[in-house]
């Protein structure tokens, strides 16, 4: 990328001068390229976000991520108590708390 920097003044566009580059250390010219530009964006030459600030946003993107997934799995887990719990409790209520039925007519049958 260096090398490309300051060859400049040698060719008749910054893009001839990457092409030109680019077949000397084997890679193509739009890897080139776009390291070029991550350079100067690095060096606060160009607008947009450093590597560290790409970095940090993959980072913090992967964390959401996860965070999101950790959520939705308490969710889950959270219906899946409430559920159970509610269904004991509506269970014991049925069995425990009905008053015993009194049998009328004829049982003896």
């Amino acid at each position: 990328m260096r090398m490309a920097l300051e060859s400049r003044g040698q060719y008749e566009s910054q893009w001839a001068a990457i092409e030109s580059i680019a077949n000397k250390i084997g890679c193509t010219s739009e890897t080139l390229w776009r390291r070029v530009l991550q350079s100067e964006r690095d060096e606060g030459l160009r607008p947009g976000p450093t590597t560290s600030e790409q970095q940090r946003i993959k980072e913090l993107e992967r964390e959401v991520r996860e965070l999101r997934q950790t959520n939705e799995i308490l969710k889950l887990a959270s219906a899946f108590f409430a559920r159970a719990e509610f269904d004991r409790h509506h269970r014991k209520r049925r069995y425990s708390s009905t008053p015993a039925r009194v049998l009328r007519g004829r049982a003896d049958l």
